[in-house]
């Protein structure tokens, strides 16, 4: 399922599993742009994909604004010429039990989650219907888009808001050829689950090795983390599916942690 004369762009793609979807979409011949608060960092990863023969861009973008995110969209626009693919992966995790938590705290992961995905989609899928080539729309959900943990009254909340949008943009896009998917990792060893892992121990009063065995792979199949291969591979297979029989589908990708 060839990417090529495709545009991908994704958000959060300076690192983690944001930078492992571009450096697979690019590897299938996609021109990628890398969209992220940290403009230093993301143009780096740019810059290697381009070294490496592929074609990529960076801007700037903070996915709770809307002016950045349109801004971004459009140079990338006026630079590569079109977005046939979004990827909305930018996230970030706060937990605390919900008697604790920060309202300050849950507008923040409500925003950058799901008000990222929605002002990304908006000013995306505009040009898709524009080119009249159609689109695919990725969005990163979680394990946690159809499970819920303690500490994670947020996160939870947010992952499930996905699934909605996702349907809806599907329906919507359908006549226009664009589909809209989640993709629903497990826990994935990025820095954003390492930061969890004393917090989750300090907050359940058990040892660190103990949230990753009984808590982050205790209903996986084989007590294994989903890597950001695994999860790349997934967006990338999306990406390129040549038809709309594949839209407003989550796709889980967690060892069996979750079986649908």
């Amino acid at each position: 399922m060839s990417l090529q004369g495709k545009v991908a762009l994704v958000t959060g793609a300076a690192s983690g599993i944001g930078e492992q979807c571009a450096r697979r979409l690019a590897a299938d011949g996609a021109a990628i742009v890398i969209a992220d608060l940290n403009l230093a960092n993301a143009q780096k990863v740019a810059d290697d994909i381009v070294a490496g023969g592929g074609k990529a861009i960076a801007v700037s973008m903070d996915v709770t604004s809307e002016d950045e995110v349109n801004a971004g969209i459009e140079e990338a626009v006026a630079k590569l010429g079109s977005i046939d693919v979004l990827v909305s992966n930018a996230g970030i995790q706060i937990v605390n039990p919900i008697e604790e938590y920060a309202f300050a705290d849950w507008k923040k992961m409500l925003a950058i989650h799901l008000d990222g995905a929605f002002l990304t989609t908006k000013a995306a899928i505009k040009h898709m219907y524009a080119a009249g080539k159609g689109g695919s729309i990725i969005y990163m959900g979680s394990v946690h888009s159809h499970e819920a943990s303690k500490l994670k009254s947020a996160y939870v909340t947010a992952k499930h808001g996905l699934l909605g949008l996702a349907r809806v943009v599907a329906k919507e896009g359908g006549s226009r050829g664009v589909r809209a998917n989640v993709v629903c990792p497990g826990f994935v060893r990025t820095p954003l689950v390492d930061k969890q892992i004393p917090e989750q121990a300090k907050a359940l009063g058990i040892t660190e090795a103990q949230v990753i065995k009984d808590v982050m792979l205790k209903e996986t199949v084989d007590g294994e983390f989903t890597t950001v291969e695994d999860v790349a591979n997934t967006v990338a297979f999306l990406a390129g599916f040549g038809s709309a029989a594949l839209t407003g589908q989550s796709v889980v990708v967690s060892h069996g942690w979750f079986m649908q």
